[in-house]
């Protein structure tokens, strides 16, 4: 696989295994994801970028790619390497709740491999919808560190799952919600990093017992309550294909689908697939992306693996986008 620059680091499963072992005894190459930054890449200093020439770029979440190589615990740096490796463009930093700032810029410079967004799964537990004030804090606090995380690392945006629609009155936890997130624009803004509501099974924003073929509507006005240009949409194009058509959604949605997350879903099922199985319609799709105009990060969100298996999901990606 012919290497660009930027992925000129990009270790062989073999320099993986052996950095793996001799990380502990090497001063000048501190584990990454210890937060402490490794001596070269604090003298290097560089900017690690993406590729500037694709219409869509090709992402997988950090959490599916291994923690260990033939046994060996392989540090940040080497995962992120991992996809690099794959022919990945990047990856989505999806478990920000455990990193340092400091400890994903140091891995981004090590392996020359860019991430592009952050997310803190305790967006879950501790939502912005609660009724619980100290919930709702927390929820800010991790919402904030995902925003410092993604910018010290380069990316530009941070996922986040808007709540639940058991916190309370629809109206009531909508507006929990908006209050939050106001108060996070002005970090967001500064640091350049968009908000994105990520479409989930919430009960929010659609009708969670309601047959197929909803809108985006509620989606597309909840975000325009908000008349600023840091708040957006992160479409997960398999979570709802159970309730509506993905090219519809992804017209409605217009500029404001700022990313999009990817996987498989089967209605006849009622279940979740590889990326281009089950019967979402990826004609609609590839229309919809082309219609709107779509550029920008597409992220595999499926079961991950070694090399060879993100090596398929990028493969999977490509067929399911034409690319």
């Amino acid at each position: 696989m012919k290497t660009s620059p930027d992925q000129s680091r990009v270790l062989s499963r073999r320099q993986l295994l052996a950095a793996g072992a001799t990380s502990l005894a090497l001063p000048a190459l501190a584990r990454a994801d210890s937060g402490i930054v490794s001596l070269a890449a604090a003298a290097a200093g560089k900017i690690v970028s993406p590729p500037e020439d694709k219409g869509i770029l090709l992402s997988v979440k950090l959490g599916m790619i291994s923690k260990k190589l033939n046994g060996e615990q392989l540090s940040l740096a080497q995962r992120l390497s991992l996809a690099g490796e794959a022919g990945l463009d990047g990856v989505d930093f999806d478990q920000a709740g455990g990193h340092t700032a400091e400890a994903a810029r140091a891995a981004v410079q090590e392996s020359g491999v860019f991430v592009h967004n952050a997310i803190n799964h305790a967006h879950w537990g501790k939502r912005l919808t609660s009724k619980n004030q100290a919930d709702r804090d927390t929820a800010h606090a991790n919402i904030a560190h995902c925003i410092r995380l993604s910018h010290a690392a380069g990316g530009n945006g941070v996922l986040i799952v808007v709540g639940r629609g058991g916190d309370g009155p629809k109206e009531e936890i909508e507006e929990r919600c908006r209050q939050g997130i106001k108060k996070l624009i002005p970090l967001a803004a500064s640091l350049g990093q968009p908000i994105l509501f990520e479409n989930v099974w919430n009960q929010m924003f659609y009708d969670h017992g309601a047959p197929p073929e909803q809108s985006a509507e509620r989606h597309v006005k909840f975000i325009d309550s908000f008349n600023s240009p840091w708040v957006g949409q992160y479409y997960d194009i398999g979570n709802h294909w159970k309730y509506g058509q993905p090219g519809e959604w992804i017209r409605a949605f217009a500029h404001r689908c700022v990313k999009l997350d990817i996987k498989g879903f089967s209605r006849a099922n009622n279940k979740f697939t590889e990326i281009g199985e089950g019967d979402l319609p990826w004609a609609d799709v590839r229309k919809g992306l082309g219609d709107i105009g779509f550029t920008g990060w597409a992220t595999a969100e499926v079961g991950g693996g070694g090399l060879e298996r993100l090596k398929k999901v990028r493969e999977q990606m490509q067929r399911a986008f034409g690319l």
